[in-house]
């Protein structure tokens, strides 16, 4: 948690913007795995709920009344029985004190708060839920079914927590910088303990338990993979193999739940072959490349467009595209090894606000994607940058063998792309290499006092030397 006052000026902000009527924020409840008392899942709060009412206990609901501005905690305390086994927590009346906010109810009041504000014909602003106990909570209070809550949600509160959140405040930085220590200690336990003969599942394991060590937990779920070509690869039991590449894209999350995300790909054995290194320096120089033209005022579409472009320059070097760069961008055919964008917003959640929709988050009107290119149509983040605005910069060449298949079939961008080389790289997986950027007055810088091996020359001696 921040100091009461941070919490206490989020909300006034928040009711500045939206203007009028009952704004509603949904907590989180706890999630059991296969039945009520076997443990739960890691509980994580709404991140919205966390950012205005700063509170990581399950159970609870934020009602803001702009009208008459009143803010009320909603919630019940918790009974002796969960006192015995899971130890005495703090009053919902203390904890609304602790954040500033002087009223308390029960979660049966809830209805009646509901009841009373649309008998009055008030706007009830809520935000798209993303989980099934808060829709049906929703169906209950409001009526509205929940395959129609995400259109009912409230664009003015939507828009008002996307402008509040996207530009971070010092404090926030400061634990984005703590949560990309928990990253380097990630991923370098994973180049320290990475060797043929282990499987990729205790490799993760060992990762995942670093972020838990360190921090709250992870920001997503591990992926580890010597199949980096797989997006969103998760670790198998298959043994780790000389020669080969693994990826690795992990974050942890600070004990104040903000995130981090990078993506390191290292061999195996400790050393690239030739083959390797042609494809990884051009990853390399995409990635080195966002950091010289990521700045205020520029869409991060440009940046995007601008690392794809060198990349088809150097790929065309390399005999596996050819013909005019920018109408081979134009057409998409880079996608065949970049099916995704550059980056994504990026906070409390690591991919920042994604549950309010991502075209209300990464763009605005002067940059909608174009949902009809592949590839295109996978780009996270688009809209102008600003000062204190912090986005991933990942760019990945991958070899994805029914992509490839589909493609050379259908003889899609062929006058780019030069099937009968690409065919020999069937088997070599894929590289990304993903760092979390913050925009700064005059350009942008990397998080983290400590940056994560990724030069080829200092992965091959870091992992020589820990071993």
């Amino acid at each position: 948690m921040f100091d009461k006052a941070t919490y206490v000026n989020r909300r006034a902000k928040l009711k500045e913007l939206v203007k009028s009527g009952i704004i509603i924020l949904f907590g989180n409840n706890e999630s059991p795995c296969n039945f009520p008392a076997n443990g739960y899942y890691p509980f994580r709060q709404d991140s919205s709920f966390l950012y205005y009412f700063g509170l990581n206990r399950d159970g609870l609901v934020g009602v803001i009344d702009i009208d008459n501005d009143i803010e009320t905690l909603v919630g019940n305390d918790i009974d002796i029985e969960d006192i015995v086994w899971y130890g005495s927590v703090n009053s919902v009346h203390d904890m609304a004190e602790s954040v500033g906010v002087k009223n308390t109810a029960p979660m049966k009041s809830l209805k009646t708060i509901c009841n009373d504000a649309m008998r009055q014909k008030r706007h009830i602003h809520f935000l798209p839920p993303y989980r099934h106990d808060i829709k049906i909570q929703i169906f209950d209070l409001l009526g509205v079914h929940p395959v129609q809550q995400k259109e009912s949600a409230s664009m003015d509160l939507i828009k008002a927590v996307v402008k509040m959140r996207s530009t971070k405040e010092a404090q926030e930085i400061e634990e984005l910088e703590r949560a990309s220590v928990i990253g380097y200690k990630m991923h370098t336990t994973a180049m320290r303990l990475t060797k043929p003969g282990l499987t990729e599942k205790y490799v993760a394991g060992h990762v995942d338990g670093t972020a838990n060590s360190y921090g709250a937990m992870v920001s997503f779920p591990t992926i580890f993979s010597q199949h980096g070509e797989i997006m969103h690869g998760s670790p198998s039991m298959a043994e780790l193999e000389s020669g080969r590449l693994v990826l690795c894209d992990c974050g942890g999350e600070t004990i104040n739940n903000y995130c981090s995300d990078h993506t390191r790909t290292f061999p195996v054995n400790g050393k690239f072959t030739q083959r390797q290194l042609e494809i990884y320096s051009i990853v390399e120089a995409c990635h080195d490349h966002a950091l010289d033209v990521a700045k205020p005022g520029v869409k991060y579409m440009d940046v995007h467009f601008s690392v794809c472009r060198l990349m088809t320059d150097r790929l065309k070097e390399l005999g596996l595209m050819k013909g005019d760069t920018e109408e081979a961008v134009a057409a998409g055919a880079h996608a065949m090894f970049l099916p995704h964008g550059l980056g994504h917003m990026m906070g409390m959640d690591v991919h920042d606000m994604e549950s309010l929709d991502q075209i209300n988050v990464g763009f605005d009107e002067e940059t909608r994607p174009r949902l009809d290119q592949f590839g295109t149509n996978c780009l996270r983040m688009g809209r102008r940058l600003e000062e204190g605005f912090v986005v991933t910069d990942e760019p990945g060449i991958y070899f994805i063998p029914a992509l490839i298949d589909d493609w050379k079939a259908s003889e899609h961008c062929a006058e780019f792309l030069n099937f009968d080389k690409i065919e020999a790289y069937k088997d070599f997986g894929g590289i990304r290499i993903e760092d979390d950027i913050l925009i700064t007055k005059d350009g942008c810088r990397f998080l983290g006092e400590h940056r994560i091996p990724y030069h080829p020359k200092d992965v091959e001696e870091f992992m020589a030397q820990n071993k």
